[in-house]
């Protein structure tokens, strides 16, 4: 099922232009490697100090949970850092953590009057999350929450590489 709502686009995440990005972020908030190293780099300081007092005021970012800054130096006027779990063979409530880091950063998204945002693949890198599951998982997520929310005008996957950008254009 398509939606005129949704994009997919092949590319890096820190050159889009969108009211926000959605960072792959880790619990510290104080950037790391893949999506959240190269939005940290990209974005400048401006991002890291902002993380640092939303740490400092509430002790990071819990798995499944989004907080927002500026965009510092990106073409996004905002970053929502949300947290992916781990996959550990789906036993630990994998599914429905991505599930809520997805619905999450959509909720902050709506709240902060965000129309255009954009999504890396949330856990598919360093956390081994099954990327074909993980992309049923992402569109459903997205399609259920445009279609009770009309605040969001769209929302653009974007993939890193060949094969999320394939599983991706598949699905949708």
């Amino acid at each position: 099922m398509s939606n005129q709502r949704i994009k997919l686009v092949q590319g890096d995440i820190t050159k889009i232009k969108a009211d926000a990005i959605v960072n792959a972020a880790n619990t510290s908030l104080l950037g790391g490697g893949g999506v959240d190293g190269a939005i940290h780099r990209a974005g400048g300081k401006a991002i890291l100090e902002e993380c640092i007092q939303i740490r400092n005021r509430q002790g990071g970012c819990k798995t499944g949970e989004a907080v927002i800054t500026t965009g510092g130096n990106l073409p996004a006027k905002y970053v929502i850092h949300t947290v992916g779990p781990v996959y550990n063979n789906g036993g630990k409530g994998e599914n429905g953590l991505l599930a809520s880091a997805y619905l999450n950063s959509l909720k902050l998204a709506a709240e902060n009057h965000v129309e255009t945002i954009a999504f890396p693949n949330i856990s598919t890198g360093i956390y081994h999350f099954p990327k074909k599951k993980a992309a049923s998982i992402a569109i459903k997520i997205v399609q259920d929450f445009l279609a009770g929310n009309e605040s969001i005008k769209e929302v653009v996957f974007v993939c890193f590489d060949d094969e999320n950008c394939g599983i991706y254009k598949g699905l949708l």
